[in-house]
């Protein structure tokens, strides 16, 4: 969709339908919500071919990627490059001077400019995906989007949000703004950490919190801010392990006046704005990781035909041979999740904030495993720097810088661990809801089991709910918490969920968690009884029993899985399952089909734990803190089955005579469907009680004796620097990026810093 086909974003007035995630976790995963429109999914219109066409050239021809490196710094003139054709303002309507060009496109652009280099990426999605557009697009009044849209065309932008104390816990902020009546302006004071982009912006979005007073509540609050504002400071740029040329600083912001009107929202909406904005972005990392995958696959396959050990190229290897297969199928996946959740996202008709959380999840923890394995392959040669590897005389294939710079995804836009709690509770809210809708206790109308639709009914039971409302799960902050306590603002559906005993059994094993005993026995094995060589499944040969095991249809798999018992773990294990990708390109078909059963069964299984945990935890989450690497399990299962279905729906896009597409979903469902049984046994099988009870013990220093004989060389301070508000004490490292031929020494004027196209 291009700019004039596109309406201007904004909050809008009736929530859209839920997104393929809620149906997922509540157990109705509905595969026609990732279903794009009609056309060839990989051809983008021609307008956007154009751009990519050029943004390629500039990448190709005017990117030094080693000198980046090297100098960890992007070059004006590459910043002034990306300016010219138009990559500052890819999704930003044309009648505020951007391309207009769709997400889809944008996210393309980010795989090119990331697999150049990665801090070209970051500029650009720190600009776009969470600078200034978005807020003003969602948010902003029309005087603002006509003031300050059309600067960003050229101008960098950054989004100022964290603060030395804050992490995943907005609410310790202490920037604050204070409202000024006589001026009709509010003053800022504060200290922002980790600003990308910050050293090199043009224009921040500060958050800052407006003080209770005769004006209202006050609370989190947005504001536009000029960078060279009297007051603003860049007191220095950040480093980091990988990300060599990201412009990530520390902003100081002492007695700021800033004008009421540069004021985002109302008072007090700063968190809501800042979740909205990220929600939009969130997709940039797993278009980021997708990128890292297809390049990663790309020197895998070249370096594994290359080189030769024992008389056969290594990928001849079985050993070697399971990591390629594992990049490639992984990388088809993560594509896939892209295409699909950006198209759904453009057509705009389902919310698919929960789709983009999983996705970004999913992606980041993935290309890390895909980096690391990388290296391995790569051998010596995968530690060893590109730079290095020149002067050799070899190809420089920088490998080890990849593992360095995707290590990030996992903590940035949101760390793994807090996705999982912030995921886990809307899910929790979800269930809940549902439940409330229908009148029942979250879990009670799960525990028919074997129950399958259609079947009569006890007397009493209660139908499900067919008003088609959808009701809100709240919005995410910390540890579990949500904004506005009790306040949700989230889609999801009051959907009937059909399960089966497994609920009974979750809220069995629930409350015996609870009261410090052994969980009861499940009918999965543990993760050591179903994966011996030689006793059970190998990847990309099998499933294992927990893929198989239909509710109601056949003995649980437990009872057949148990160590010793192989031949009816093999027996249980390939039942069901199809040929291998050797199969006919109509087997291939029916082998999706497959996978797509297996999504549904495990679907209702994981909304049937979500229900048990739902009835027992009190309404605003108590007696959750415990249970989060327990329900962060049921939530990668949940992001598996959702790139399983992404990847079989994105094949039968690409459809035509090559049958290549369906082979990749086929082999990454494989791999996937061994993840998830594994993730299953631990549901019941694992050492979170002992490892909380260790974890105390180290706090209370009962383990200090096994630090002992080490040096520890630390520079020492304080573990968390204390930000006192005042003015700067040193220079400001403000870089300006000045067009090719200005003056360095040159004070820059108001037309080389805010010019616009």
């Amino acid at each position: 969709m291009t700019a004039p086909e596109m309406p201007e974003q904004g909050t809008p007035a009736g929530a859209p339908r839920p997104g393929f995630a809620t149906g997922l976790f509540l157990g109705r995963p509905d595969t026609d919500l990732l279903t794009g429109p009609a056309g060839g999914p990989r051809r983008p219109v021609p307008a956007e071919e154009r751009f990519l066409a050029r943004l390629r050239e500039f990448c190709e021809k005017e990117v030094d990627s080693a000198a980046i490196e090297r100098a960890d710094r992007v070059p004006d003139e590459v910043v002034e490059g990306l300016k010219d054709i138009g990559a500052l303002a890819i999704r930003l309507p044309r009648r505020y001077g951007g391309l207009g060009l769709s997400t889809h496109c944008y996210l393309r652009a980010l795989m090119l400019t990331s697999t150049t280099h990665p801090a070209l990426s970051e500029l650009l999605a720190a600009h776009q995906a969470i600078g200034l557009i978005q807020p003003l697009l969602l948010f902003g009044t029309d005087e603002q989007r006509r003031a300050f849209l059309p600067r960003c065309v050229r101008e960098i932008t950054a989004f100022a949000l964290t603060e030395a104390d804050i992490g995943n816990d907005p609410f310790r902020m202490h920037t604050t703004a204070v409202y000024d009546p006589a001026s009709d302006s509010y003053v800022l004071d504060g200290v922002k950490t980790w600003t990308t982009n910050g050293v090199i912006a043009d224009l921040l979005v500060v958050m800052a919190v407006v003080p209770a007073g005769e004006r209202g509540e006050g609370g989190m609050t947005a504001f536009v801010v000029e960078a060279d504002a009297p007051g603003v400071t860049v007191e220095r740029r950040n480093s980091f392990l990988g990300l060599r040329g990201l412009e990530n600083g520390c902003v100081r912001l002492h007695r700021v006046t800033v004008p009421a009107g540069n004021r985002i929202g109302a008072e007090g909406e700063g968190l809501a704005i800042a979740l909205a904005a990220q929600d939009t972005g969130r997709l940039s990392l797993p278009a980021v990781s997708a990128a890292a995958a297809k390049w990663s696959l790309k020197i895998a396959r070249q370096w594994s035909a290359a080189r030769v050990q024992f008389g056969r190229p290594i990928a001849r290897h079985d050993a070697v041979a399971g990591k390629v297969s594992f990049i490639a199928a992984t990388a088809f996946a993560l594509e896939a999740l892209v295409e699909v959740i950006a198209r759904r996202a453009a057509a705009g008709d389902t919310d698919t904030r929960l789709d983009a959380e999983l996705a970004k999840l999913f992606a980041s923890e993935q290309a890390w495993v895909i980096a690391d394995e990388l290296v391995q392959l790569r051998g010596g040669r995968g530690y060893e720097t590109a730079e290095s590897a020149v002067a050799r005389g070899e190809r420089g294939v920088p490998v080890e810088q990849l593992l360095r710079d995707v290590r990030v995804g996992r903590i940035f836009d949101g760390s793994s661990e807090a996705l999982r709690a912030f995921l886990a509770h809307d899910l929790i809210e979800a269930h809940r809801a549902a439940a409330g809708e229908r009148g029942t206790a979250p879990g009670q109308e799960t525990a028919r089991a074997g129950k399958k639709p259609g079947a009569e009914e006890p007397a009493g039971a209660v139908e499900p709910a067919a008003t088609g409302k959808a009701v809100g799960a709240g919005e995410t902050t910390h540890a579990g918490k949500r904004a506005g306590a009790g306040k949700t603002t989230r889609a999801v559906e009051a959907a009937w969920i059909e399960e089966s005993a497994w609920a009974g059994e979750a809220a069995e094993a629930h409350k015996a968690a609870a009261a410090g005993k052994a969980a009861p026995a499940r009918d999965t094995a543990p993760a050591g009884d179903t994966f011996r060589t030689g006793d059970t499944v190998r990847t990309g040969d099998t499933a294992p029993a927990e893929d198989t095991a239909r509710t109601g249809d056949t003995a649980p798999a437990g009872h057949t899985a148990r160590t010793g018992d192989t031949t009816a773990v093999r027996q249980t294990a390939r039942a069901g399952i199809p040929a291998g990708p050797d199969a006919s390109a109509g087997r291939h078909d029916a082998v999706l089909d497959g996978h797509l059963e297996f999504v549904a069964r495990t679907s209702r299984r994981i909304a049937g734990e979500l229900a048990a945990v739902a009835a027992e935890s009190g309404p605003e989450g108590e007696g959750l803190d415990g249970r989060q690497r327990f329900l962060g399990r049921i939530v990668d299962i949940g992001a598996e089955l959702y790139a399983m279905s992404a990847s079989c729906v994105h094949a039968r896009a690409l459809g035509g005579a090559d049958d290549s597409p369906a082979e990749l979903a086929d082999a990454f469902c494989r791999q996937a469907r061994l993840r998830v049984a594994e993730s299953l046994a631990r549901l019941g099988e694992n050492t979170d009680a002992v490892d909380r009870a260790v974890t105390g013990q180290v706090l209370e220093g009962r383990y200090t004796w096994l630090e002992e004989g080490v040096v520890d060389v630390s520079v020492d301070g304080p573990w968390i620097a204390e930000q006192r508000p005042g003015p700067a004490t040193g220079p400001g490292l403000r870089r300006v990026i000045r067009p090719a031929g200005t003056a360095k020494s040159a004070r820059p004027s108001d037309e080389t810093t805010r010019r616009t196209r």
